[in-house]
């Protein structure tokens, strides 16, 4: 199974994201093997947990945009609910959603690590 068919399996829109990079496919698995220190980067849940709601609310838009691009549709739903509900500043609810999607997005990244 190739590292496309492993994605699509996991909820990414790969087709979409093809169109999106012209159908070029060298190109699109360059940029989806950088996710991994992307996602690293831009943490979200120790600056829920730590109170600091502006920097958590900063890195979901950076995601949310992120995975719109790549077409990493699971996550990119998840992103933007928890902006939107970062911006009500209901944080309770957004740390929930984080903590569903947080196993979904760890799968993701394993899968595009095995092909580093």
């Amino acid at each position: 199974m190739s590292l496309m068919d492993e994605l699509k399996d996991l909820g990414v829109n790969v087709d979409e994201a093809l169109k999106r990079f012209m159908d070029n496919s060298s190109l699109y698995e360059r940029m989806i093997l950088k996710l991994t220190s992307a996602v690293k980067e831009l943490e979200v849940m120790p600056y829920l947990e730590s109170g600091n709601y502006d920097k958590a609310l900063e890195n979901s838009h950076t995601l949310k945009g992120i995975m719109g691009n790549m077409s990493v549709t699971p996550l990119y739903n998840a992103y933007t609910d928890i902006l939107t509900l970062l911006r009500d500043n209901k944080t309770d609810e957004a740390k929930d959603i984080l903590k569903k999607i947080l196993p979904i997005q760890e799968k993701i990244i394993s899968c595009i690590n095995n092909y580093k």
